[in-house]
């Protein structure tokens, strides 16, 4: 294949309606929480885990099982490093990968896989630890501009239609933060009119604000270290929560001014990483990370922060974010490099484990259309019914011969994921 071009079989052709989002925080009890990042239309994936950051998507319907040999392939794209998923928005699909030394942001059709444009930004970064090179963190596409953020602490905003640079700022070395074990890869936030990124900067900028239309700083705050998990903004009983799971605690910030409002202390020292994101039901707030700091289950005011309920025995993720569904999650227990990682149904509330499909692999979960669409790093593509009662499998297919570790994307009706060569546009929907 050359690069730059595309097969294309054929275009899924299908609409839905908008996404609303409803919580339980007990059994009786229901509590409409607002999760925003970018507005999104039908359809879209705007962003990492989705269009309101928690992997679960309403209006979207997916198959009821695979045909024989698997999801039908529409298109493919050859793609360079990166561990960055892909955003959709309006038809376009946004890429952010490396190509030599240049980290690129490319624009694509959505329907067909046709490059329309690149915008290239100069890297010099080389992990120390991973053979990707490549950006970590999903595009975040807001209101026609894609916002983006490199390993090397780059970030970037991109005008959607055209690919014209409205501006960069090498943020981590202006404001002197450590490279972390991966490089930057806490995917940026769209709050109002500012992007939030949890820089780690220890010398009062671990969190920063910057203005969306010229990435002036607005505000900046505390001095903790960043993480790989990337921030939420959600509303409880009248206050706007800025959630960010840093290095070593999860703070909640006003995002009018970076003001703390609480801490809670979340992580360790030494080689442990916190990459799953923060799943927020009412007033509860779920975090999960391996290297033995496990689970927590939090309730929190507008002042206060307490503990509910913590093992690191039920749903203790590397960094796949779990799934919610009512009053329970679906998420992976476990580490890809070390000891089995176990598929999990969990009772928010209580961390009971209701079932386990024990050795199942590492993957990133969807749940949509009360299934669960899974893919696994050995690449396997994997859907499932999303029921307490157990596990019941739908349909499995090898759709990449490498890993496949980026997040993937949901929209009408099909699933644009990558692995280490090439991205793929696959129909899951009917």
């Amino acid at each position: 294949m050359v690069t730059g071009e595309t097969t294309m079989v054929r275009q899924a052709d299908v609409s839905y309606g908008c996404r609303t989002r409803i919580l339980t925080t007990g059994l009786m009890l229901l509590i409409l929480t607002s999760v925003c990042g970018s507005h999104a239309s039908a359809g879209d994936w705007p962003q990492i885990l989705g269009p309101n950051r928690d992997g679960v998507v309403a209006g979207e319907k997916l198959l009821d099982k695979f045909p024989a040999k698997g999801p039908e392939e529409l298109w493919r794209y050859p793609v360079g490093d990166g561990l960055a998923g892909v955003a959709v928005a309006d038809e376009w699909l946004v890429l952010f990968h490396r190509q030599g030394d240049q980290d690129v942001c490319e624009g694509l059709d959505a329907a067909t896989g046709k490059s329309l444009w690149k915008a290239p930004f100069p890297t010099r970064y080389v992990s120390g630890i991973s053979e990707d090179q490549g950006p970590r963190c999903v595009p975040v596409l807001h209101q026609g501009v894609a916002y983006l953020y490199g390993a090397a602490g780059g970030l970037h905003a991109v005008e959607i239609k055209s690919g014209k640079k409205l501006w960069s700022r090498p943020v981590n070395k202006e404001f002197n933060a450590p490279e972390g074990y991966f490089g930057a890869g806490s995917t940026p936030l769209v709050e109002g009119d500012k992007l939030i990124v949890n820089i780690g900067s220890r010398e009062g900028a671990g969190v920063v604000a910057f203005a969306l239309k010229d990435g002036a700083t607005v505000w900046k705050s505390t001095s903790e270290l960043a993480s790989y998990s990337a921030p939420v903004a959600v509303t409880h009983e009248g206050v706007r929560h800025l959630i960010v799971v840093t290095r070593l605690n999860t703070v909640s910030l006003d995002p009018a001014t970076g003001a703390v409002r609480w801490k809670l202390r979340f992580g360790q020292t030494g080689p442990t990483v916190n990459g799953a994101s923060p799943i927020v039901s009412g007033n509860h707030l779920f975090l999960t990370a391996s290297y033995g700091i496990g689970a927590v289950l939090a309730e929190f005011t507008a002042t206060d922060v307490k503990t509910i309920w913590t093992n690191d025995d039920t749903l203790s993720s590397q960094y796949p974010t779990p799934v919610l569904a009512g009053t329970v999650l679906y998420g992976i227990d476990g580490r890809q490099d070390a000891g089995p990682a176990n598929l999990r149904c969990v009772e928010l509330l209580t961390g009971k484990v209701l079932w386990s499909q024990d050795g199942f692999g590492m993957a990133s979960l969807i749940r949509a259309d009360d299934k669960l669409l899974m893919l696994k790093t050995d690449g396997t593509l994997v859907l499932a019914k999303a029921m307490v009662e157990g596990y019941q499998e739908l349909g499995s297919a090898s759709v990449f011969d490498t890993t496949a570790r980026a997040l993937p994307a949901l929209s009408n009706g099909r699933l644009f994921a990558r692995d280490t060569k090439v991205l793929k546009c696959l129909k899951v929907g009917p």
